[in-house]
């Protein structure tokens, strides 16, 4: 297989991403709706962050029971910092953004009031939007990591495990979309086509990025270094979702809306387990 279709073929399986991107426009979502999308997302994202650290570690694990100790050192140390810079990172983003906005209301003659809806690019600006595009960010860089493993396993010949990481990543980045547009969904914002088409291109463009770098670079720090900072970023989103699901109250569906979305994690990642990824 060409290295044009594997590029290809990691396009699809981060466009994926797109088709869950839609249920952002639903006109009319009730509060139970609403809640019950936020809450399934944090479940998806909890998987992520497992899913994800699970991955980062297996090369310190293995490293650890052959009792090689400078790589143990050097991968664990990688995985800590970019752990730290995806969650600290995103929590100082949050406050600064914060500030500005605050500065921003405060300048106004009329007072606080709502902050435009979309930027020149298309992407949420309000803070629903915000985390919106944190959301989108912490997946694009689990999802570059991702490309990395399909690149890596076309430029090593496996290109049967290649295909099936594709069909696998496609189908589990195609919940990822709920995951994007919950907090919009949750604030009863609906966001325009541009902003849908922004988000997903930060979210799923990455893959096919990944899979051209993957298979010309096999690099394990540095896939440890992006797993890493993927699941900083999505552990602070489940934190600020969390949030948005304690407001609206409803702990009953929230709770099994969070298990749904844990288990539809695992149903998506079934077959990359059956490859034996």
């Amino acid at each position: 297989m060409s290295s044009s279709n594997i590029a290809l073929l990691g396009a699809i399986a981060g466009f994926t991403i797109y088709l869950g991107l839609p249920v952002g426009r639903l006109r009319r979502s009730t509060p139970r709706l609403k809640a019950g999308l936020n809450a399934t997302a944090i479940g998806i994202l909890i998987f992520l962050v497992w899913d994800v650290l699970t991955h980062a570690w297996e090369p310190v694990d293995g490293a650890l029971g052959d009792h090689r100790w400078s790589k143990v050192a050097s991968g664990g140390a990688v995985l800590a910092v970019g752990l730290a810079v995806g969650l600290v990172g995103l929590v100082s983003y949050d406050a600064w953004t914060l500030r500005r906005r605050n500065a921003a209301a405060a300048a106004r003659p009329d007072g606080p009031g709502a902050v435009a809806v979309t930027g020149s690019a298309g992407a949420p600006r309000t803070q629903a939007g915000e985390l919106a595009l944190m959301i989108a960010t912490g997946i694009g860089l689990h999802n570059f990591a991702e490309g990395l493993a399909i690149g890596n396993s076309a430029a090593e010949g496996e290109l049967s495990l290649a295909l099936l990481l594709v069909i696998g990543f496609g189908l589990h980045n195609a919940t990822e979309g709920f995951g994007i547009v919950a907090p919009l969904a949750a604030e009863g914002e609906r966001p325009s086509w541009a902003a849908l088409l922004w988000l997903g291109l930060i979210g799923g463009g990455p893959t096919f990025v990944g899979t051209l770098i993957g298979q010309h670079v096999v690099n394990e720090t540095l896939s440890i270094a992006f797993l890493g900072l993927a699941a900083g970023s999505i552990l602070y989103v489940v934190i600020e979702l969390l949030a948005v699901a304690r407001r609206a109250g409803r702990k009953q569906l929230t709770t099994w809306c969070v298990l749904s979305g844990i288990l539809l994690g695992f149903a998506t990642d079934a077959v990359v387990t059956a490859a034996g990824a």
